[in-house]
């Protein structure tokens, strides 16, 4: 059967009349990049190399790869070689755009690679970033550990206050990068008010010299929050985390405007940091599909872990978006948000314990983490978020250990802070775990 054949067996199905949630499920009935209609589940490509006709088909594929303004946009790609493109990433980056309101997808082998990609295609040798002083340990040590070896300036600020912004911007300004919510302490950026400031801004400068905003979603993911429906110019994700959802395929994607997406393509070649097709096949098979039933659990156990701490005498503060008491409740109210509009706060919590002094309060947390390590069912000592398991761990020790004891405040960071990303185990189980561990630091 042809492929036009194909096409017009699925025409009379006008998928955007159905809602996101039953979208990530089906995704698209064809594709350019595939058509597996007639497959219950997609397919997994498991070739990094693919067979051409002729000669003049290869270089065709070659002429074309990156050359989105030569291709028709339905036209089927001509494969060559994982590292160009394969069937498999195709298809996710097609659904992750979807998801997140963009116009085009880039998929890397993780988190890292796709931050690294973005800012490699929007920052050059004399250039300048402006980022959020809080943020992911390992995108510290990219940004203070290489940055300065292509001498690309990271000036840090605190862009929870976006009053002093327009005096940081130079003309050297060539992008605002940022997590929200914050990874650890769940600052969160109001990303419309940054629009309205780089618009003006971008007002008087010629094209290649505007400001564009990079907004870390991985926290959120897209069932919470889409930046790009918000202002943001790019999405980056960690699909390793929430999206991946299983913690067992690790995955980097770039979410943006279809003019960038040559420059990405031609970065992951070149760079090397390609998604194994077998990771993308997971996370499109398994992932996505099954994102908006693992995030309303986990926002709904969230929410009950974050009540109970804060009600307990032993712990100093709880930071979730979901309490009222939270700092940045009212505009995470506004912000995270999912695909039918209602509040979505997440599945991230930080909060520290009550202590004589810092010292201290840090000490409990210690003591409450290798409690949990060796005694709690339903909660793990580990890294990452987004997993089916509970997931605690000590940044200040952990993922952020890049940063030096005397500077975690700087960074809006309590060096006694706990993080906490709630798994898909029962609620009432988790805070039974939690209240052992407690009672053991009384």
């Amino acid at each position: 059967m042809s492929r036009k054949t194909k096409k017009t067996e699925t025409k009379s199905i006008d998928d955007s009349k159905y809602k996101i949630e039953t979208r990530l499920i089906y995704g698209k009935a064809v594709s350019p990049s595939w058509d597996y209609s007639h497959h219950l589940t997609p397919p997994i490509s498991s070739t990094t190399t693919f067979r051409l006709d002729s000669v003049e088909r290869g270089a065709q594929g070659f002429a074309e790869f990156a050359h989105s303004g030569k291709v028709k946009p339905d036209k089927t790609p001509i494969y060559i070689y994982d590292r160009l493109g394969e069937p498999n990433k195709d298809i996710l980056e097609e659904n992750l755009a979807y998801v997140e309101k963009g116009e085009m997808a880039v998929t890397f082998t993780s988190g890292m690679a796709a931050i690294s990609a973005v800012l490699g295609i929007l920052a050059k040798s004399g250039d300048e970033i402006i980022s959020h002083h809080t943020l992911y340990g390992c995108t510290i040590s990219l940004f203070n550990n290489w940055y300065p070896k292509f001498n690309i300036e990271v000036n840090y600020s605190d862009l929870t206050n976006l009053k002093n912004l327009e005096e940081k911007i130079s003309d050297k300004t060539k992008a605002i990068y940022l997590e929200t919510p914050a990874n650890p302490n769940l600052d969160i950026i109001d990303i419309p008010q940054l629009r309205k400031i780089i618009d003006k801004i971008n007002d008087k400068r010629d094209e290649k010299n505007k400001i564009n905003i990079v907004a870390d979603n991985t926290f959120a993911t897209p069932f919470c929050q889409r930046p790009i429906e918000l202002g943001a110019d790019f999405t980056v994700h960690s699909l390793t985390k929430g999206i991946s959802g299983f913690g067992t395929e690790m995955g980097g994607a770039v979410i943006g405007k279809k003019k960038y997406s040559d420059l990405l393509l031609l970065y992951r070649k070149d760079f090397g940091a390609v998604l194994n097709n077998r990771s993308a096949w997971t996370i499109l098979t398994y992932g996505l599909p099954s994102l908006a039933l693992r995030q309303k659990r986990q926002i709904d156990t969230a929410q009950k872990i974050a009540e109970f701490l804060e009600s307990h005498k032993l712990i100093k503060y709880v930071n979730y978006p979901g309490l009222q008491s939270f700092k940045y409740y009212k505009l995470s109210q506004k912000l995270m948000r999912d695909f039918d509009g209602n509040f979505a706060p997440g599945s991230m919590i930080f909060f520290a314990l009550k202590g004589k002094d810092a010292a201290d309060s840090r000490e409990k947390g210690r003591q409450l983490m290798n409690y949990i390590a060796k005694n709690a069912y339903t909660i793990t000592l580990a890294v990452s978020l987004g997993n089916t398991r509970t997931l605690i761990e000590h940044p200040a020790s952990m993922t952020h250990s890049v940063v030096p004891a005397d500077k975690l405040e700087e960074r809006g960071i309590d060096p006694g802070g706990v993080r906490v990303a709630v798994g898909l185990e029962n609620a009432d189980d988790i805070i039974k775990d939690i209240k052992k561990a407690l009672k053991t630091i009384e």
